[in-house]
Order: C-alpha cells, then sequence, then structure tokens
C-alpha cells in the first residue's frame, strides 16, 4: 500500500471549481489525490490543511528542546515538539507529498513555512555532527519519496527561464528544503493569470487540472508496478 501526504497552504477554505471564492491550489491538489484514488482506491491519504490549521511557528523555546539529545530533554521539552514529532511522523509515514502551495508575495504562505520548520528537525529528518570535516549535515529521510508542487500564481512568466523566473521564490524554496532532507524528486505543476480573472486564467486551470491528473495516474502506475520508473 502506497501512503500519500495531502497538503494544502491556501488560506482560502474552499476549491475554487465548487466556491467562488475558492482556492486553485486546493482545486489542483483535490484533483490530483482524486485521480490517485481512482487507480489505487486502497492506499492511504494522510490529510494536513497547514492552511486552514497553521502548526505553532518556532519558538526559542523548541530550538532549545531539538538541539537536546533525546535523552537529555526535560519533560517540557517533549511538550514543545510535540505537534513536530506529528508533522514529521506523517512526513516519515508518506510515500508521496502532495502539496497545494500558492504563491503569496513571491513566496510561499507563512502557514506553509511553519510547517517547513517543523518538519526539517535535527535528529529526525537531518543529522548534525560538528566534528565531520567537511559535511558536518547529512539527511535523514528515507530515500523513495515523491514530492509534488502543485502552486498558483497571479501574474504569468514564473517558470524556468521565463521573465519572471528570478521573483518565484516558492517552488525553489521547497526543492531546496526537501532536498536538505533527503527528497530528491520533485514534480511541479502551477496555475498562473489568478489575477486577470480571464480566459487566460481559465484555459491555464484546466491546463494545470488535466497535468495534476496525468501526473496522478502516472506516479499511480509507478507505485503499483514497484519499480517502474517515475513520471517525468
Amino acid at each position: 500500500m502506497t501512503t500519500l501526504l495531502h497538503i494544502d497552504a491556501s488560506a482560502r477554505p474552499g476549491r475554487s471549481d465548487a466556491a467562488r471564492h475558492g482556492s486553485h491550489t486546493r482545486r489542483l491538489s483535490a484533483r490530483f489525490v482524486e485521480a490517485w484514488a481512482q487507480a489505487r482506491p486502497d492506499d492511504q491519504v494522510i490529510r494536513r490543511d497547514v492552511g486552514l490549521a497553521p502548526p505553532a511557528p518556532v519558538t526559542g523555546d523548541w530550538i532549545h528542546a531539538a538541539f537536546t539529545p533525546p535523552e537529555a530533554r526535560e519533560p517540557w521539552m517533549a511538550d514543545a515538539l510535540a505537534e513536530s514529532d506529528r508533522l514529521v511522523d506523517e512526513l516519515l509515514e508518506a510515500d508521496v507529498i502532495v502539496a497545494g502551495v500558492p504563491m503569496y508575495n513571491f513566496s510561499v504562505p507563512a502557514q506553509f513555512k511553519a510547517w517547513i520548520d517543523n518538519i526539517v528537525r535535527v535528529g529526525r529528518t537531518f543529522g548534525f555532527d560538528r566534528s565531520r570535516d567537511g559535511a558536518p549535515y547529512w539527511p535523514m529521510v528515507p530515500a523513495g519519496k515523491t514530492l509534488v508542487i502543485l502552486s498558483s500564481r497571479g501574474d504569468f512568466g514564473y517558470g524556468p527561464g521565463e521573465r519572471l523566473a528570478a521573483q518565484n521564490h516558492v517552488e525553489a524554496s521547497i526543492r531546496t528544503a526537501f532536498a536538505y532532507i533527503g527528497v530528491t524528486e520533485v514534480h511541479e505543476i502551477a496555475a498562473e493569470y489568478d489575477e486577470f480573472a480571464d480566459a487566460r486564467l481559465e484555459a491555464s486551470l484546466r491546463a494545470a487540472e488535466d497535468e495534476a491528473v496525468r501526473l496522478a495516474r502516472a506516479l499511480a502506475a509507478a507505485s503499483a508496478g514497484r519499480g517502474a520508473p517515475a513520471a517525468a
């Protein structure tokens, strides 16, 4: 059985295909998960809505607790790390992470950044040893996980080599954080033209939906094949 971790980070509560002011990324992530479930109905889906129920941001107590060896932690430290532990457990359980992450002011929503800060965790998802010459950090997440980033943008031209590529800090920042902990297979799909609200937006959304469905089916087939190559 394959486990999906379905994350939504939009502050908008509904899907744009069901609610007037709904979220495009919720729409894309739902379409991906629906297509996967049609192909593999017995697989498990873990749901985590950080847009509507954001994790607590990292605090000084969190940092103190995280960098204290487990055997030396005081009782309060377990409480400080409890939410982070749950989020890390979900990540480690998942084979495929499907993240609906809209662009807010050229980067990820604060709610999603709080989730990233909770799962990039010393001793759990990355290791650190200052005595190791030249390589004090190393990833700890088991190999074989896949990340799917489903995004939306108000303007257009944020793709690689396009006019606003240098201002897109969504996919690049997510890829960097996940590579750091050991997840390097990443797929990206985005809808654009949201602020124009015209035929270009509708065409971009339809294309992104179709691509999300195709990717879900391809990855589901690869999962069923147990070793078949993943979709490009």
